[in-house]
């Protein structure tokens, strides 16, 4: 257990921004799950409309710092491949 003030302090931020970001890696969670389901159903436009809302939370998720700029990219980039092969 902490014993300086700043320690204590300090956990009682990290716990508020583990909210914080919890929450928001639910949402990026929950926008990507969107492309997914749209991709399996088929549906070529669905998807590329979900993927088109998913870009900007994942790069958003990098902005706030709970998502690696590659990881982001990496995401985006395996989702957009996989909605450009449904459409072929």
């Amino acid at each position: 257990m902490a014993n300086h003030k700043s320690a204590k302090k300090r956990i009682r931020r990290n716990a508020n921004r583990a909210v914080i970001n919890g929450a928001r890696m639910s949402r990026i969670r929950t926008f990507v799950k969107k492309v997914e389901t749209a991709i399996a159903s088929g549906d070529a436009a669905a998807a590329r409309e979900a993927l088109r809302t998913a870009q900007p939370e994942l790069q958003r998720g990098v902005t706030r710092g709970v998502l690696h700029r590659n990881t982001a990219s990496r995401k985006i980039s395996r989702l957009a491949a996989r909605v450009k092969a449904l459409a072929a």
